[in-house]
């Protein structure tokens, strides 16, 4: 059996803070969800995708939101909270998750599009599950046991042309 063929199916987890953050600060960019999804997915049957985005109440905010659902995610928005020092916090690692184990049994590959090793833990029990696991990050800030953990591994940084705007 290939490691991608057309009846596999697929379910995409794409944290959009961390994608967002690392395109900004490495090359001044955004990302271009739709090739991420197109990419990710491979001809393979789509079961779910998701977003999972932060409510900072910035401009434009809302109008990425709706082109995210545009492209054919699913958007999960979580508003960032504010403490009384004035710092600021607002992750999606335990929906992300909780949701990737819940798919676990409705599909055979989990793309998570993520640098964040604190999933490294989560892609050994997918795979436990038998599902595959795909990571899609870039590499100068992606976590070296989120890499070792996955099944494979692809590099933004490298096909630039391909996922940046």
């Amino acid at each position: 059996m290939t490691d991608v063929h057309p009846g596999q199916r697929v379910a995409m987890l794409a944290d959009a803070q961390n994608l967002y953050h690392t395109a900004r600060s490495l090359y001044t960019r955004n990302i271009d969800y739709a090739s991420l999804l197109e990419e990710g997915v491979n001809g393979r049957e789509l079961t779910r995708a998701i977003a999972y985005v932060i409510r900072a109440e910035a401009e434009d905010e809302e109008s990425f939101f709706e082109a995210l659902v545009d492209i054919g995610f699913e958007t999960k928005i979580k508003d960032i909270k504010t403490f009384g020092d004035g710092s600021k916090k607002a992750d999606w690692d335990v929906g992300m998750s909780l949701d990737a184990v819940t798919l676990a049994d409705h599909v055979d590959t989990v793309v998570l599009c993520t640098g964040d090793g604190d999933f490294s833990r989560l892609c050994r029990h997918l795979k436990h599950e038998g599902c595959k696991v795909e990571i899609m990050a870039f590499r100068e800030s992606t976590a070296e046991e989120l890499i070792e953990a996955a099944d494979t591994f692809r590099d933004l940084s490298e096909e630039q042309e391909t996922f940046l705007l």
